[in-house]
């Protein structure tokens, strides 16, 4: 089977930014589509508690995901400690299958290091309509040196 991934983005002082609403309700509909029996939520504790996870298993429940389907990795603070710090859960799961979420700037980056971590991947991102466009073009500007960093493993 196949564990969902949903990658964190920030919380706000007045809860989920949109990003972090935007891949968790994506994420939430792919459970209930039956494309993963668990849900794995990354992110730890950024400029405002709680954790990205945390934020992440609350708008799961919300969406009707039942908590024994929910895994949380609170304590990452980028890509790369996401997936490092998944591994352990998605190990102890059985899980080598992953269907990695976030928004599609994001996902190459996020394949290269799951690959690495020796994991099966598929991506999918939210509908693009949905988000705001500055956000976006500045998230495909900052990936490129990004993917380029993991391919020459600076991080």
């Amino acid at each position: 089977m196949t564990a969902i991934v949903i990658l964190g983005a920030a919380v706000w002082a007045d809860g989920p930014s949109p990003t972090l609403r935007r891949r968790t309700e994506h994420g939430a509909a792919l459970f209930h589509a039956g494309a993963g029996r668990i849900v794995v939520v990354c992110g730890g504790v950024g400029r405002h508690p709680p954790s990205e996870a945390e934020a992440m298993a609350g708008l799961l429940r919300a969406a009707g995901v039942q908590d024994g389907a929910i895994r949380m990795e609170d304590r990452s603070t980028n890509t790369r400690e996401n997936l490092d710090f998944a591994q352990p859960i998605l190990r102890a799961e059985g899980e080598r299958e992953v269907l990695i979420v976030s928004d599609a700037y994001h996902l190459p980056r996020a394949r290269l290091i799951a690959r690495r971590h020796g994991l099966r991947v598929a991506t999918s991102a939210p509908p693009s309509g949905t988000a705001r466009r500055w956000p976006q073009i500045k998230g495909w500007l900052r990936e490129g040196p990004g993917i380029l960093a993991v391919l020459l493993r600076i991080r």
